[in-house]
Order: C-alpha cells, then structure tokens, then sequence
C-alpha cells in the first residue's frame, strides 16, 4: 500500500469517526477534513478550497433563497392551506393529500424546509380532528425526503452527486433525468402508509397540549368553521350583522369575508353583506345550518374558500385580560368598537363569576375581565404592548411571511426551472432567478444571507476535497479493487443491491451527504472494473444515501420526534419497512432504466 493511500484511508478514517461520534459539529468536522488532507499534502492548497466555488455549493444555496422566496411571499402556506382544506378530516386522505403535496415541494427546496411548512398546519388539524399527531407527522416526512429524489436539485446528495461526476469527466444529469425513480418511490411511499399505517404508526397524542389546544377544551370553544356563499337572491344581501342577530339569534361569529381575493377579518358591525361574498363563520353545525337556510346561503368548502382560516397558521385564539386601572374599563365592545381598532373577534366573556357567550357589545368591561378572542397573530400580538390589556396567550404564526409577491416568487421560480432546459448548467439557472427574486424586491438582499444554511454549506465544500483526494491518490481505486473482489462473479442484481445497502447503511451512521462523498467516487471505479454503468451506479448511490428513515438521526426525522411524540422504536417499525421497500424499488428502477 502506497503511502498516500495509507494517508488517505486514515483521514478517512478519523473524519468518519467524527462523523459518527458527534464530537464536534458536522461543519467543523468537514473543514477539519479539508484542512489534514491540505497538510498532509494529498490535495494541493486550490484544490483544498475549490469546494467552496463548487457547482454544488452554488446550486445548494440557490435552492435555499428560492425556497424562502417562495415560503416568505406565502405560495407554499397557501398551497398547504388549500390541501388541508380540500383533504379534510379523514386521516388517510389528509396523510396522503398533504404527503404528496410535501413530497412535490421538497423537489425543489429542502426536505425539512418542505416539512416545516406542514407541521403547523397538521398539529392543528390534529388537534381539532382528534386524530394523534403521531399517525400525521412521520408519514408526510418521510415523503418530503422521499420527494428530494424527483430532481437533481431536491437532495443535497443529488447536488454533490453531478459535482462528483463533472470532476471526473462524466456528463451530469439533467434536472430530472433522476424523476423516473424518485416518483415511484413517493407514490409507494404515500401508498404504503396508506394501506399500512395504522399497523406501523404508533397511536399516542402529542407529549403535552399545545396552548391553542389548552384554549379550545378549556374554555369549550366552538373550533369548527363553515364557509358559506351569499348568492345574489339571498335575503342577507344588504344586511349588516346586527340586522340579522348572528349573534343574539344564532350564536355565530363572523370571521371573515372574503370578496374578490380580498379577506377582511372581523369586519366592522355595519359592513353590509353583498352577493358573491364567501363567509367564513364560528359556530355550532345546528346554528351554522339554520342561518343557511333562513338566508338561502350556499355551502363552500375549505378547500375551495378563498379564507381557510382554520387551516392558516396566522389565525389563532388568545386569551386577554383587561389590566387594572385600564381606560378601557367601563366602556363597552360596541363603544371601543373592538373589531376595528383590534382586529379580533370576541368569543367568550367572562366577568367575575358570570359566562357569556351572546349579547357581549354592550357590557361595561371591569378590570380582570378575561376575553377568549379569534384573529390574526398579527393582530392578536398587539395585545401584548397595550396598556389596556393583558396577552396570556403565547404567540404563534410564521414570522416574516407575507402574502404579497407570491405571482413574482413563482415566476422567478419557474423562470430558473425552465432555464435548466436552455442549455446552462443547473448552478446558474438557479442563480440566475435568486437575482431575479432580488431585483423584483420578491427578498431583500440581507434576508438573502439569513435563508441560507451555512453550515451545510460548509460541509459540502469541505468534503469535496476528500472525493477529489481519494480519485488523485489512487485510494479509491484501491478500496473499489478489493470490493470488485468481493462482488466479482455475482449477478448484476445483487451488485446493485449490495451498493444500495452499503449506501443506506453510511447514510445512517453519518451525514448522507458525507457518505455520498466517500462513495460515489468507489462506485465509479468498481463500476469501470465490472464493466458496467458508472453513471448508473453513481446515481443509485445518491439515491440511496438519502434513504434514512430508520433512526431520528435524519434532520426531518428529528424534527418530528417532539411533536409527534414518537421514540426510537416507531423508527424501526415504521422506517425499517419503507427502507426496505425504498432499495428494492430504487434497485428494480435502476436496473431497468440502465443495467
């Protein structure tokens, strides 16, 4: 064994140990990695820092402005909305429906991104449906990483894989040469869970009531919202709710009007209703019907209704108290008109001892007064800073999003997709719409530096020098001809088998990104020995080092683990079968479309 290689294999060696151990980050471990094989001497000082002007890591931080231009403009929490609102309450449509949405866009923008986008939207669901969070979370995770592999930008594995390749003379791929596996693998993915769930999925709530859950039971609020259309004949036109006693008549509450793309939450007393108008209205189903047939209202659904509130994660209950000594005391909800200069709609008062769920406009507030209110975070947040209230409520919503700019973000987006198809490389296509997202002012340019993930960045520009150290050293071909020793004889099957196995299994004990660095590079050499299809084998490889459901070890996996409640067993159970069916799939694929 050369001495190189000896050196090679020990760097190798020390950073998978590092890896594994968790010693120290996996950015400093990557930039540890980069800095021995410099002073060993085994890659050249340019070499070392060629990782960071990298094709990957351009395209890498490119998806991550995209993605947040797209998420801050709302683009995918309306998308979101719109599927949890059309899927419903039924567990397996809703799994399947927002599974195969969150797969979709984690094609283009980072799994656990894709994820969070969701996690919002189904921890309410569950806890207005009843439904554990537990059989929601992992199912539509384990998608989003699954919908990674659709393109060659969705992955982080599949960005360094066509790096790994151009390096070495090989053609990348192009963005979705790698579709024909990756939409299979979502389909069966969503599938499987379907049919199978209720036996792999552990059934438990959630470690602790969220605090939105703590308002609902505690104070028995009436969570469910119906949407109802004013048609032209309908005796409401011209009305105001005070003239129809929504409240006194039908304990209903007016949330929001929705008329032309434009939503108005909690609209003043004397707005008039107007025919075409969607109602997004509080109540109980009984009282929610009765008011539709004495006005001859039409019923909308969720999906279809321009305001899903109870689907957006910016529309919330609070409880607020009135402070003592507040110039708010003695005056009443009709006189403050409360909608309008707050923002909220009052749901419940409770004053001393006494309830009240009807007639609430015109009683004097008294000071400890507390008030059950619906209205956006946004609003609900200034409750917080007023010297006449109390904000018990913990704030939630998304901070930094705002629904405007959304057409701008999506034309950006698909104006980078369709250049990929030009002729230029996937880096600057990508590139090219992050500058257009700027100069659009769809992101500011300091909000640009904050959507990026440096630390994964860093990590793939420290390992590529390990890939480019291994093929110059000659250790990669050292390591391949021992493999091919092993390997050699068996059937084409079973090779790509074994390299979807080696694959997942470094893919556990490391960053996938990690273990696709140290073994692209040895499946193209092994494949040349084997006589068969470097590009191929590489591509299983990239696939399969993101096939990583068996331990909480996964980002996405982690991020779940807390909200859904879930241990490390509901990995194994869960993710222990879909791995199997992930290589026997990725394996039957590949071998078709190139063995």
């Amino acid at each position: 064994m050369e001495t190189v290689v000896l050196l090679t294999l020990l760097v190798l060696s020390g950073g998978a140990v590092l890896f594994i151990t968790g010693v120290v980050r996996v950015d400093v471990a990557a930039a540890l990695v980069t800095l021995a094989l410099a002073w060993l001497g085994l890659v050249t000082p340019v070499q070392a820092l060629s990782g960071f002007s990298s094709s990957a890591v351009i395209a890498m931080l490119s998806v991550m402005v995209l993605g947040r231009g797209l998420d801050r403009t709302g683009v995918t929490v309306r998308i979101a909305r719109a599927i949890v609102g059309l899927a419903g309450r039924d567990e397996r449509r809703l799994t399947a429906a927002v599974s195969l949405v969150a797969g979709g866009i984690s094609a283009f923008m980072q799994s656990v991104g894709a994820t969070a986008v969701f996690l919002p939207l189904l921890l309410r669901v569950s806890s207005l449906t009843r439904v554990p969070a537990s059989h929601l979370l992992l199912p539509v995770g384990y998608a989003a990483t699954i919908g990674g592999t659709i393109s060659m930008v969705g992955a982080g594995t599949l960005i360094i894989l066509n790096d790994l390749l151009r390096q070495r003379g090989y053609v990348p791929f192009e963005l979705f040469a790698v579709a024909p596996v990756g939409l299979p693998l979502l389909l069966i993915g969503i599938a499987f869970f379907y049919f199978f769930g209720d036996r792999v999925l552990p059934r438990r709530e959630g470690t602790r009531l969220t605090p939105q859950e703590e308002l609902i039971r505690n104070w028995r609020l009436p969570y469910q919202i119906s949407y109802l259309r004013v048609p032209a004949k309908s005796p409401l036109v011209g009305k105001t709710r005070e003239d129809v006693h929504m409240i006194s008549g039908y304990a209903l509450h007016l949330i929001s009007i929705a008329e032309g793309g434009e939503i108005v939450y909690t609209p003043w007393r004397y707005t008039r209703f107007a025919a075409g108008q969607e109602l997004s209205i509080l109540g109980e189903d009984r009282d929610i019907e009765r008011f539709k047939d004495d006005f001859d209202l039409e019923w909308v659904r969720a999906g279809e209704s321009t305001a899903n509130v109870m689907a957006d994660p910016n529309v919330g209950f609070a409880e607020v108290i009135v402070r003592p000594y507040a110039p708010v005391i003695g005056k009443t909800l009709r006189y403050l008109e409360f909608r309008v200069t707050y923002g909220a709609e009052v749901l419940i008062l409770l004053s001393g001892e006494e309830e009240r769920r009807k007639d609430l406009a015109d009683i004097p507030l008294r000071a400890g007064d507390a008030m059950v209110v619906l209205g956006r975070w946004e609003r609900l947040r200034a409750f917080g800073t007023s010297r006449n209230f109390v904000l018990v409520t913990p704030v939630e919503g998304r901070m930094g999003v705002r629904e405007r700019g959304a057409a701008a973000a999506v034309l950006c987006f698909a104006a980078a997709v369709a250049l990929t198809y030009t002729g230029l490389s996937i880096p600057v296509s990508l590139l090219s719409g992050v500058i257009a997202m700027i100069l659009l002012r769809v992101i500011p340019v300091g909000e640009v530096y904050r959507a990026i993930d440096w630390r994964t960045l860093v990590l793939i520009a420290g390992l590529l020098p390990l890939g480019i150290a291994m093929d110059t050293t000659g250790t990669a071909q050292f390591v391949a001809d021992r493999l091919v020793g092993l390997v050699a004889g068996y059937p084409t099957l079973l090779i790509l088998v074994a390299v979807a196995v080696l694959a997942t299994t470094f893919s556990l004990v490391m960053s996938n990104i990690a273990a696709t660095v140290l073994l692209v590079p040895l499946v193209l050499v092994m494949a040349g020995s084997l006589g068969l299809d470097p590009r191929g084998l590489a591509l299983l490889t990239g696939i399969c080092t993101s096939n990583s459901f068996l331990l909480p070890t996964h980002p996405v996996n982690a991020l779940l683990m807390g909200p859904g409640g879930y241990r490390n067993r509901d990995y194994l159970v869960a993710g222990g079968a879909l791995t199997v069916i992930f290589i026997i799939v990725a394996v039957g694929i590949i071998s078709l479309l190139y063995f």
